[in-house]
């Protein structure tokens, strides 16, 4: 438009200057070399704005065949696209059916001209994982380990596949490159969690917890549960690495508030049991029921090997005048019982146990007591009781 106004202006001006100039058209001499070229103003006048037009005339043919070029072209490649990424929505959800096999030939069919073919490489390395062929699914992943901006979502789709796979150990290398990179990812969070528990790997689940606390992955009572679940891997680590000297030294450096938790009191004492050191469990069992009573602890008092019981019956004693309805406190003192024939002793205090609450071991015990005092049809019937409560 702005050249056709500016040929029509060149033209007006052109009249304007005729009109003005009418029979004094002027001499123009050109010379060239030996070449020369004359001719009026008027005719050097018209001869420029004709040079214009076909110049402006062939600008324009030019750029219309080449526009027709680049939309034929472009179109053909939108098809392209629109295409592949109808393949790959419907491949998703070929996927998400389970359909295994269409799903890596739908991605794949048109990767090549997808917009994003990373997402194509993605799915079809899921979908060849689904029909067992882990050779196919690496070739995916490499090719989507190509594309652009493609490390994370590569690193945690093949972190994913292997907790899945629960090839924890593959996946806790690259777990641990991300989560330097990617501090606050939460998808590394979580696979993380999984792959320290599988792996047992207790203080690095431990400095994660109040990672996953902060990103509310967790909440307070998993946290809680975690957190003991892990204090007593570790103990059960350095029992066997240390033996009962290091586990000791491990256990006094623990907050206060970690050592009144009853459930590790009670992992501490089994470690300190499991390696001959039966008075120092007794006096850590002792010490923490003077503080408050845990109905777990009184069943470890059984397991001990103590030169004399005597303090542990005293212990038991104590704590059934001020709480007679603890199930385990009389389960235990019967065992104690037991173990000095005091029958009538042993069988009163299960008879106690089992009324608060079923146990078959009480079960047991209570049968062995009866037939020692020869009361042989009522241990017939107790141990009917628990094969009873066995069938449940």
């Amino acid at each position: 438009m702005i050249r056709i106004l500016f040929l029509f202006a060149v033209l007006g001006a052109g009249l304007f200057a005729g009109t003005q100039f009418s029979g004094q058209q002027g001499y123009v001499l050109i010379s060239i070399a030996n070449q020369t070229i004359e001719m009026s103003v008027t005719t050097l006048v018209i001869f420029v704005m004709a040079t214009l037009a076909a110049l402006f005339l062939l600008e324009y043919i030019v750029k219309k065949i080449f526009y027709t070029s680049v939309s034929t072209f472009n179109y053909f490649s939108v098809r392209k696209m629109r295409r592949s990424r109808r393949y790959t929505n419907e491949g998703i959800i070929k996927l998400l059916e389970g359909d295994w096999k269409a799903a890596e030939k739908k991605v794949t069919r048109w990767a090549n001209h997808h917009d994003m073919p990373l997402l194509c490489y993605l799915v079809a390395s899921e979908a060849a994982l689904g029909q067992g062929d882990k050779a196919k699914r690496d070739y995916y992943l490499a090719l989507a380990a190509k594309q652009q901006d493609s490390q994370l979502a590569v690193d945690l789709t093949k972190a994913k596949q292997a907790v899945r796979e629960e090839e924890h150990e593959l996946a806790l290398p690259i777990l641990e490159s991300l989560q330097q990179n990617y501090p606050h990812n939460t998808i590394v969070l979580g696979l993380l969690k999984t792959t320290y528990r599988a792996l047992e790997e207790w203080q690095a689940l431990l400095d994660l917890l109040p990672k996953l606390k902060k990103a509310k992955m967790i909440d307070e009572s998993e946290f809680s549960a975690l957190e003991e679940r892990s204090q007593c891997g570790l103990l059960e680590d350095i029992a066997s690495q240390q033996g009962s000297e290091g586990l000791i030294s491990h256990w006094d450096k623990l907050p206060r508030k970690t050592r009144q938790s009853a459930h590790l009191v009670g992992c501490f004492t089994k470690q300190l049991i499991a390696r001959k050191s039966d008075t120092e469990a007794f006096t850590v069992i002792k010490e923490a029921l003077k503080k408050q009573s845990h109905d777990e602890l009184y069943t470890l008092l059984p397991e001990l090997n103590l030169p004399d019981s005597y303090p542990a019956v005293v212990l038991l004693e104590d704590t059934l005048k001020k709480n007679p309805n603890s199930a385990n406190a009389h389960s235990a003192l019967a065992q104690f019982y037991f173990r000095e024939e005091k029958w009538a002793d042993s069988q009163r205090h299960l008879e106690q146990a089992l009324s608060l609450r079923p146990d078959v071991s009480d079960y047991a015990y209570l049968a062995d007591t009866l037939e020692k005092q020869n009361m042989t049809k009522a241990a017939g019937e107790v141990s009917r009781k628990a094969l009873t409560l066995i069938e449940r």
